[in-house]
């Protein structure tokens, strides 16, 4: 396989980025821009595919069943990103490449961490997050870290940024909950921008997983199991968590079933009657004439979701085991209110 070498400046990539998120910028400037930001993304190829086999060996070594998986940052999420911070410079961004452990519990987290920490490879740690000790105001928890790739086989890709993360299957569950909940209902909910209570059952409930594990819960929520218990109780009762939650994780099966070939997908979940429809378009003004029309004569009990097929692809990739791992969620959450 020939892996991808970087062919740009860090100034004309920092450009590219700025390109991209401006609205003047005409369709040959955005054009070019695009074909700069994705030789950066790829160029990550085979950084990324060093550690992930690193963090592969360490996390089997600890748990056998440790699910391990890698992604380049996607275009549209680089550009969402550079839309929420708009003075990011992209040749620094130090997530393009990132790999993923997920292990049982929180002895094996650690004992993954504790083996790349004093590991002799000559990749730089350059930042580590703990949001185990200090979970995310989201109720993200996780350990994150962050090499700068070195070595002198590779010389092309030295000081290329990869993130590596680290986490229990609890919380890798919760994450997929929340990646699954942000695509349906269109709200950027891990960068904690979205609705209120979405936002704040996501903080609880990361919190009564945080107790089930022994560790610290999130800023701002309780430390008692029956209040943390109580509360869980009225948001997903309000929001019809589980119902959703399974009503999204069977609509997603379902979708890669019956939509082949299109690029827009309206989906309709009517929650209380248990009924799904799924309907593909090639084009995003007839997808977003449907959506208008459904929407308009659809109540608040139903849910009326317009997605790209490709960020269906990218939840799939982020998380290709959604369909269990939501189910995880939905389980332990029942288990927490019973």
């Amino acid at each position: 396989m020939a892996w991808t070498e970087p062919h740009y400046s860090k100034g004309e990539i920092k450009r590219a980025g700025f390109v991209l998120i401006d609205p003047t910028a005409t369709s040959t400037q955005r054009r070019d821009a695009i074909a700069v930001v994705n030789n950066w993304r790829s160029a990550h190829g085979f950084p990324l595919n060093t550690l992930q086999i690193s963090l592969r060996k360490k996390a089997t070594d600890v748990d056998a069943n440790a699910l391990v998986a890698q992604r380049i940052k996607r275009l549209p999420s680089i550009i969402g990103k550079l839309e929420r911070y708009p003075s990011m410079n992209v040749s620094r961004m130090q997530d393009l490449g990132g790999c993923r452990a997920v292990l049982a519990d929180i002895d094996a987290v650690n004992a993954v961490v504790d083996k790349f920490l004093v590991s002799r490879h000559k990749h730089r740690l350059i930042r580590q997050d703990d949001y185990l000790s200090t979970p995310k105001s989201s109720g993200y928890r996780g350990v994150h870290l962050v090499y700068a790739y070195n070595s002198d086989r590779g010389e092309t890709w030295n000081n290329l940024s990869v993130e590596v993360q680290v986490r229990t299957q609890l919380q890798h569950a919760w994450a997929t909950a929340v990646e699954t909940v942000g695509l349906f209902t269109n709200q950027a909910l891990k960068s904690s921008m979205g609705e209120d209570k979405w936002l704040r059952f996501f903080q609880v409930m990361s919190s009564a997983i945080a107790l089930r594990e022994n560790q610290p819960v999130v800023g701002g929520t309780s430390t008692s199991a029956q209040v943390l218990k109580a509360e869980l109780q009225t948001l997903a009762t309000e929001l019809d968590v589980i119902g959703r939650l399974q009503g999204y994780a069977n609509l997603l099966q379902e979708t890669e079933q019956h939509v082949a070939g299109a690029k827009f997908v309206l989906l309709t979940l009517d929650i209380p009657n248990s009924k799904v429809t799924i309907t593909g378009y090639t084009k995003q003004n007839d997808a977003a004439a449907a959506y208008d029309e459904e929407e308009a004569r659809s109540d608040s009990s139903i849910d009326v979701v317009l997605v790209s097929v490709g960020s269906i692809a990218g939840l799939r990739s982020a998380y290709p085991n959604y369909f269990l791992d939501t189910t995880r969620f939905v389980s332990v959450l029942q288990e927490t209110l019973e």
